[in-house]
C-alpha cells in the first residue's frame, strides 16, 4: 500500500439499490480519492444483479484497495451501518452515501480536519443537496454546472476555518473512531435510516465533549438529501428535544454564510483566469 493511503480513513460505502447512482459514485470514488485508500463496499442485501456486476467490474479496475461484503438477508440501514462500523474498531471511518460523488481532495481535507483538532469527531464536507452543509444556499437542493475539477479546484484554494453544525450530514461524513466507540456507537435499535441515527450519533459525541464540524474545504455531489424513515424523528425529538430548534435556527440565520461566499468568490476567481497558454507553441 502506498504511503497516502496506508494514511487516510477507510471509506465505508453502503451500497444502495440505485445502479446508476452507484456507478457514478465508484467511479467518482475512483478518479477523486488517492491510490491504495481502504474502501469497503457493505452490501446489506441490496444491490441487483446489473449492480452487483458493476461492483464486481469496479473492483477489477480500482487504483484502491477495495472490497466488497453482501448479506444474504438485509438487517436494515442504521443496523448494517452499526454492524460494519463496529468491525471497523477505533479506525477513523468516512462513510459515503452510494448516489454521492466526491470531488478530488475530498478525503484528504476531511482527514486533516480530524488531525487539526482532536475535539472534532465528525467532518462533513459541502454539498449541493447537504442540508446544512448545502451549497451555494442552505438547505436547498441545486444542481450544480461546475465540473468537479473546478470544484475540487477551487476548495483546494481556501484556508479551511471548520465552523460548528447543528450535527453531522449523511451525504458524506468522517467519524473519529476513538469518539465513536467511546460514546457508545451507531444505535440501531433506535433508528431505521443512517440519516436519523447519524445525527444521534453525533449529537451523543458532541455531549462527551467533540465537535461536528463542516469542512469547508472539501466537496461532495449529491443528486437528493437523505431522509429518515418513519418514526425516526420523533425517536430523534424525544432523545434530543432541543435538536430540532437548533437545526431550526442554523437554517434560519444561516451562520456559514461567509463560508458560502468563500467558496463562490473561489469558483468565481476560477471562472474569470485567463486560459492558459499552448505550451506546445511555437516560439516566435
Amino acid at each position: 500500500m502506498s504511503p497516502a493511503g496506508a494514511s487516510l480513513p477507510i471509506v465505508l460505502v453502503p451500497v444502495g439499490t440505485d445502479e446508476d447512482a452507484l456507478d457514478a459514485c465508484l467511479s467518482a470514488l475512483d478518479a477523486g480519492t488517492p491510490a491504495d485508500t481502504r474502501v469497503w463496499l457493505a452490501d446489506d442485501a441490496q444491490a441487483g444483479p446489473r449492480g452487483l456486476a458493476l461492483i464486481q467490474h469496479w473492483l477489477g479496475r480500482t487504483r484502491l484497495q477495495a472490497g466488497h461484503t453482501r448479506r444474504s438477508q438485509p438487517l436494515g440501514e442504521a443496523r448494517h451501518l452499526e454492524q460494519a462500523l463496529r468491525a471497523c474498531g477505533n479506525a477513523d471511518v468516512a462513510v459515503l452515501a452510494a448516489d454521492a460523488c466526491p470531488v478530488p481532495g475530498w478525503l484528504e481535507a476531511l482527514s486533516a480536519c480530524l488531525a487539526a483538532d482532536a475535539r472534532i469527531v465528525t467532518s462533513s464536507p459541502w454539498c449541493n443537496a447537504g442540508e446544512t452543509a448545502a451549497w451555494p444556499r442552505i438547505g436547498e437542493i441545486v444542481p450544480l454546472p461546475q465540473a468537479p475539477l473546478r470544484l475540487a479546484e477551487a476548495c483546494a484554494a481556501l484556508a479551511a476555518s471548520w465552523p460548528e453544525l447543528p450535527s453531522a450530514v449523511a451525504h458524506a461524513v468522517l467519524l473519529r473512531g476513538t469518539a465513536r466507540v467511546a460514546a457508545g456507537g451507531v444505535d440501531g435499535a433506535s433508528f431505521g435510516s443512517w440519516y436519523a441515527a447519524l445525527i444521534d450519533l453525533s449529537l451523543r459525541m458532541a455531549g462527551l465533549g467533540g465537535r461536528n464540524v463542516l469542512c469547508d474545504n472539501a466537496f461532495v455531489l449529491r443528486e437528493r438529501e437523505s431522509a429518515p424513515m418513519p418514526g425516526d424523528l420523533d425517536a430523534l425529538a424525544v432523545r434530543w428535544p432541543r435538536w430540532h430548534a437548533a437545526l431550526a435556527d442554523c437554517l434560519m440565520h444561516d451562520p456559514l454564510q461567509p463560508q458560502r461566499q468563500r467558496l463562490a468568490r473561489a469558483l468565481d476567481v476560477l471562472e474569470h483566469l485567463p486560459p492558459q497558454p499552448d505550451l506546445f507553441a511555437e516560439a516566435t
